[in-house]
């Protein structure tokens, strides 16, 4: 084309030489698109074939996968098949063996059973037997007996006839001479027991004592001279201290005690012959410590506080005394002494406690012996008033108690009774010697006193060791304070006429080897147990 173009252009045909450029163009593009379509065309099939090649491969892969699986799988089922068939067998084997030691285990009870019903049969015959003989027992006791009424009835006749009376006749007669010997033999019992009424008094009134203070049940409180006030560091004492002192300085002159800082962990003590300055101290000191203010006008304020709360528990304490032992129409001045014993001991016994305590056995001794129960009450209540301002007063608790009560109206015989509990002056009336006991018993009952304790448990103790050296005696114990000892006793070694011989012999044991109030219960026990289980 570039020739014939060249050519036109020789001839000089120059006005067509675009038209021919167009056409060469057009050809050329169709030439172009059909040479990129058939390059298409072929690559797609190259594609194609490459695809299905592939996947030929992959599908022969799979195929052998799959096959080299299910070779495995078959080998597994074949083995699971082989185990559990000797997994049956064993499981068979095994319930074999089970059957038959079963069925020789039922043998055996076959035979078991069979020589039982022998052995019952063969017991069943000899209980027939046994019945039959019984019969021709009963039989000739039957007979026996219709003999004996016979005889008895012609014995009767005879002695009617003989005694010309009836029989009605010599029963009354019997009766009557039979009075006539109890009759005198009750006037002889009444005599002796006159006569040993006398000679028991006093046992009569050591037990009328003795369940006096049984009937009682009360605590004890042992307190001291000194209170301790704990602290939530040591750091404390330091800050109540104060600088040069300053603190603790103002604290004592404002309560009247003695502070006393050492070397106690977290603890300090407070000391003081007032129990009611010590209470004060003592709630006071707490309130500083919990609050962390301390300084002089800070514990002045306190101590006022602390002294209101002192007599509001102290005028408590007594109405509530007044009210536990029924004493009424006691002046608020004499109930406020009683409250203040609360915070006062004596020998390490409280003396509120001791004061509620001796009302009660005093009330219940009156009650008993019937005197004025009223008057005992009140004065076992107030006998010790004194010993709330003793320190204070000069003079013996007893003296200052009576000279107060009779400052307030008090009853003349309470005033008596108080006055004469320790024989300072003379008793005018039976209720005094009541008072008098009931302190006695209330001081020295076993855990009042510490110095009582010892004396207590050491007679616990001593009981229970006489009833442990019997024979046959297993385990004892010591109850209600003392007053019952409880004793276990082997069944095979003391049967129960032994068991009532025990009882009186370890009963006179504790009487020639102890010395006691009241009586000691000895209670013997004989238990003989069989145990068996239900299978």
């Amino acid at each position: 084309m570039t020739a014939w173009t060249a050519r036109c252009r020789q001839q000089g045909d120059m006005q067509i030489e675009p038209v021919v450029e167009v056409i060469a163009l057009v050809i050329a593009l169709i030439l172009g698109v059909i040479v990129g379509i058939a390059g298409f065309y072929y690559y797609q099939t190259r594609r194609r074939s490459s695809i299905v090649q592939r996947a030929e491969e992959d599908a022969r892969v799979v195929m052998n996968q799959a096959k080299t699986a299910v070779e495995r799988a078959v080998e597994q089922s074949s083995l699971i098949v082989k185990e559990a068939e000797d997994k049956a067998k064993d499981i068979q084997n095994e319930n074999e063996q089970i059957l038959g030691r079963r069925r020789r285990e039922l043998d055996k009870e076959d035979e078991r059973l069979r020589r039982t019903r022998e052995e019952m049969d063969k017991r069943l015959e000899r209980m027939e037997q046994r019945e039959q003989n019984l019969n021709k027992r009963q039989s000739k006791m039957d007979k026996q007996q219709n003999d004996l009424a016979k005889l008895q009835e012609e014995r009767v006749a005879e002695l009617q006839r003989i005694s010309e009376m009836t029989t009605d006749e010599a029963r009354a007669q019997l009766l009557t001479a039979v009075e006539e010997d109890a009759r005198k033999d009750m006037a002889r019992v009444i005599r002796q027991v006159e006569a040993q009424a006398r000679e028991e008094a006093d046992t009569r009134a050591r037990d009328v004592i003795s369940l006096a203070v049984q009937r009682l049940a009360s605590e004890h409180v042992s307190e001291i001279s000194v209170s301790v006030v704990p602290l939530p560091s040591d750091e404390m004492k330091g800050r109540i201290i104060g600088r040069n002192g300053r603190n603790i300085r103002a604290f004592e002159l404002a309560t009247g005690v003695d502070v006393i800082v050492d070397d106690t962990p977290e603890a300090i003590t407070i000391s003081s012959f007032d129990p009611v300055r010590r209470e004060v101290a003592k709630r006071t000191m707490a309130k500083l410590v919990t609050d962390g203010r301390i300084h002089p006008a800070r514990i002045e304020k306190l101590v006022d506080d602390a002294r209101v709360e002192v007599e509001n528990a102290i005028r408590e304490e007594g109405e509530r005394a007044a009210y536990e032992t029924g004493v009424p129409g006691l002046h608020p001045e004499v109930l406020k002494l009683v409250g203040r014993l609360k915070f006062r001991t004596s020998y390490g016994q409280n003396q509120h406690a001791h004061a509620i305590e001796t009302a009660h056995i005093a009330g219940m001794i009156a009650a008993e012996l019937g005197a004025n129960v009223d008057i005992a009450k009140a004065a076992g209540l107030l006998h010790d008033i004194g010993k709330a301002i003793d320190h204070e007063i000069e003079g013996t608790h007893a003296l200052i108690g009576a000279d107060f009560a009779k400052r307030y109206g008090v009853n003349a015989k309470v005033v008596n009774c108080i006055a004469s509990h320790h024989h300072e002056i003379e008793q005018e009336c039976v209720e005094a010697y009541i008072v008098e006991a009931a302190d006695a018993i209330s001081g020295a009952r076993p855990g009042a006193r510490r110095e009582s304790l010892e004396t207590y448990i050491k007679r616990v103790k001593t009981l229970e060791e006489i009833a442990t050296g019997f024979d046959g005696v297993e385990q004892s114990y010591a109850l209600q304070a003392g007053r019952e000892v409880r004793i276990i006793v082997r069944p095979d070694v003391i049967d129960d006429l032994s068991a009532l011989r025990l009882a009186r012999d370890i009963a006179r044991k504790i009487e020639e080897s102890m010395q006691y109030p009241g009586q000691i219960k000895v209670h013997v026990i004989r238990e003989t147990r069989a145990v068996d289980f239900a299978k």
